[in-house]
């Protein structure tokens, strides 16, 4: 006699999405739970991945996007419907821009009703919605293609240029089943997901043709150089040629900053004077002035190595361009290096030294000076001496004055150490990226942030508290945007637009969920509390007390943003 049949083991988009992460090495996610994505934060946690729940969608997928940066895998956004799927998106746009590898997974709602706009609970056809600020983006119906959506997105997420992509599971397909078997059998393993992508020899050679005719050239590091972790072959090729090298604000430490070769405190002169100028992972764009004059020297001419070869040309002619990956087209290079292009550039390297002595011993000045209340640079420079014996720590900076001043006071030692707003000039993403870099390092975080773009993300302190993450947050407290004695010109009680409160104690909202707060009015005081809490290990922010009269409008950039001289204030 026959036995009964037995009834089929199943599964569903749940536990295929999980497990499809899991085959691909995405061990941690960074989100807000919530409809329709609950379950599958609660089972993911369950299964082993490491779930960090955050306050804000916008600070969870800037964690996942610096956790991308850091490691060359794509970190993972997971957010609800509609408005968390749009607060998500702020930061999958920056991730893109920047050439961060993210994945944003967002619940969606039913499609039936969605596309006929039916009014379903959070309707939004989400997918198209991201199309234009992802690097790809792509939708999952079913519960058999959540392998096949997963592996796209992290292919497009890594390969070529990095980015963000979106990735949209409906509800409807995270709850429905199918055989386990079946679903077993879907799942995909992405094999080579980055291939490397070596230039064209005779693109190589070209590059290093124009090289041998430099008489004052120069290299300059972006943070695409820091990003192909290629730190040994970049600083080789930087030694051998004996080139002064210029990073940008994210690639430093791919050479420690007190590099003899280093230009960074003669960069005016080094832009201005180079005839041959190679780009290593870096872009002509406004961080540049866009290669132009009067910034730069109208006769230049550029090699640059990038992997976009639409990257060329965009602002300033390519003489040599090298189109491949970083990695690859710097092996290339090197071995392709001859006597010509080793030879000593001494009136070149003496002119570019004598400039940086000036600016040094000017910056030194600025930094021993002790004025009462504090400036920037007073505190900035508590701070470099303190950090000056914690070189491993991860470095978050940003605000106006604060991140322009900080990242010509802040020394880095070692590659991928300084993290700040990058291309877009984003600001509020400072906890998210203290929290992806403690995560993803298991290392102390210092986070150097102006009072206003604190209070875009400062609700993060509480995460930061909960899963007892060693971040150490210095709030720069000038009492406003850019600087805190504007006054409101109607002549009215409420403050002036760019005005925050004097007296803000924030040191107060981290001691309100555990951390330890200090309050810090001189630099001996900052430079004590910054010692302190980092030799505690424990979450804990530090309220600087800076002049309101300190700091520029807009800080570096003020050329950026028009004003009207009518009814100014003098």
């Amino acid at each position: 006699m026959d036995s009964a049949p037995q009834p089929a083991t199943l599964t569903n988009g749940f536990g295929l999405l999980i497990e499809a992460m899991k085959l691909n090495g995405l061990d941690t996610i960074y989100g807000v739970a919530g409809i329709p994505v609950t379950d599958l934060a609660r089972l993911a946690q369950a299964s082993g991945i490491r779930y960090i729940g955050f306050r804000h969608e916008a600070s969870a997928g800037n964690a996942a996007a610096i956790a991308g940066y850091l490691t060359k895998r794509p970190g993972v956004c997971l957010t609800v419907s509609a408005p968390g799927f749009l607060n998500g998106m702020v930061a999958l746009a920056n991730a893109t821009t920047n050439g961060f590898p993210m994945i944003q997974i967002s619940g969606s709602s039913d499609r039936v009703t969605v596309d006929l706009q039916q009014g379903e609970y959070e309707e939004l056809d989400q997918m198209n919605a991201a199309k234009p600020y992802a690097k790809a983006a792509y939708r999952v119906n079913r519960p058999q293609d959540m392998g096949l959506g997963l592996a796209r997105a992290i292919r497009a997420a890594v390969s070529g240029r990095p980015g963000g992509v979106y990735l949209d599971v409906t509800g409807e397909a995270l709850a429905a089943t199918i055989d386990a078997a079946e679903g077993a059998a879907s799942l995909i393993k992405v094999v080579d997901a980055d291939p490397r992508q070596p230039p064209a020899p005779e693109a190589v050679s070209r590059a290093l043709d124009l090289l041998a005719t430099a008489e004052r050239p120069l290299i300059l590091l972006g943070k695409g150089a820091a990003y192909a972790q290629a730190d040994a072959d970049i600083r080789t090729l930087v030694e051998k040629t004996g080139i002064p090298f210029l990073p940008m604000s994210m690639a430093k430490g791919l050479l420690p900053d007190d590099h003899p070769q280093s230009a960074a405190a003669a960069r005016s002169l080094a832009l201005k004077q180079a005839d041959v100028v190679m780009l290593v992972g870096a872009r002509l764009n406004w961080l540049l002035g866009h290669g132009r004059s009067p910034e730069w020297s109208p006769t230049a001419r550029f090699i640059q190595l990038d992997i976009q070869a639409t990257e060329m040309d965009s602002n300033r002619a390519i003489a040599a361009p090298v189109v491949g990956d970083i990695g690859s087209s710097v092996a290339a290079l090197l071995a392709g290096l001859g006597p010509q292009h080793t030879r000593p550039h001494s009136d070149w390297m003496a002119e570019i030294l004598q400039d940086k002595a000036k600016h040094v011993a000017h910056m030194k000045q600025r930094l021993a000076a002790d004025p009462k209340p504090m400036d920037f640079y007073s505190a900035l420079g508590a701070i470099k001496d303190v950090i000056a014996d914690w070189p491993d720590i991860h470095l978050v900076n940003e605000g106006a004055n604060t991140l322009d001043i900080g990242r010509n006071v802040l020394d880095m030692q070692f590659p991928r150490r300084r993290l700040d707003c990058g291309t877009w000039g984003v600001m509020g993403v400072g906890m998210g990226y203290a929290i992806g870099a403690a995560v993803t390092s298991g290392k102390p975080v210092v986070a150097v942030e102006g009072d206003s773009a604190f209070g875009f993300s400062g609700m993060e302190v509480e995460t930061i508290c909960r899963y007892h993450l060693p971040v150490v947050i210095v709030v720069f407290n000038n009492g406003g945007i850019y600087r805190g004695d504007d006054i409101n010109r109607s002549g009215s009680s409420d403050p002036a637009p760019t005005v925050l409160m004097p007296d803000a104690r924030y040191q107060k909202v981290i001691e309100a969920f555990g951390g330890i707060g200090y309050q810090a009015d001189t630099p001996a005081e900052l430079a004590a509390a910054l010692r302190d809490a980092l030799a505690a290990g424990k979450p804990a922010l530090v309220n600087c007390t800076i002049d309101p009269k300190a700091g520029t409008e807009s800080g570096h950039i003020g050329n950026l943003n028009p004003q009207s001289h009518v009814g100014a204030k003098s």
